[in-house]
Parts: structure tokens; C-alpha cells; sequence
């Protein structure tokens, strides 16, 4: 699922939130998604969060 799914859903405040708990070092910047761009925002959580991007997407989706 994308975040802009999340988002239309109105989790994604909750899903941020999550993830900032998960991954201390991330800020609401580091999660504003735009459209067209999910490869570029999953590249800059994998270097802010120094995860995969695999497991990034995978917490993702296991969690909502």
C-alpha cells in the first residue's frame, strides 16, 4: 500500500507517528510524501534510517 493510500485512509498521522517511535531520527518532513516520488522518499528513509529499503516497505505494510 503507498502512503498516499495511508493518507486517503486517515491513518497516516498514526502511521507517522509509529514510524517516528520506530525510527527515532525521523521527522514529519522525512515522512511528507509527495506523488511520483515514493522511490526517492523510500532512498531518504534508508539513509536517515540506515534500514533496507526492503524492510522499510515491509514495516509499512505489516504494520497498517
Amino acid at each position: 500500500m503507498k502512503s498516499t493510500e495511508y493518507q486517503a485512509r486517515g491513518d497516516w498521522n498514526q502511521i507517522k507517528g509509529e514510524a517516528k517511535q520506530k525510527w527515532g531520527n525521523l521527522t514529519d518532513d522525512d515522512l511528507t510524501y509527495e506523488e511520483g516520488k515514493q522511490d526517492e522518499w523510500f532512498g531518504q528513509l534508508q539513509e536517515k534510517t540506515g534500514h533496507a529499503i526492503d524492510d522499510i516497505k515491509e514495516w509499512f505494510h505489516k504494520t497498517f
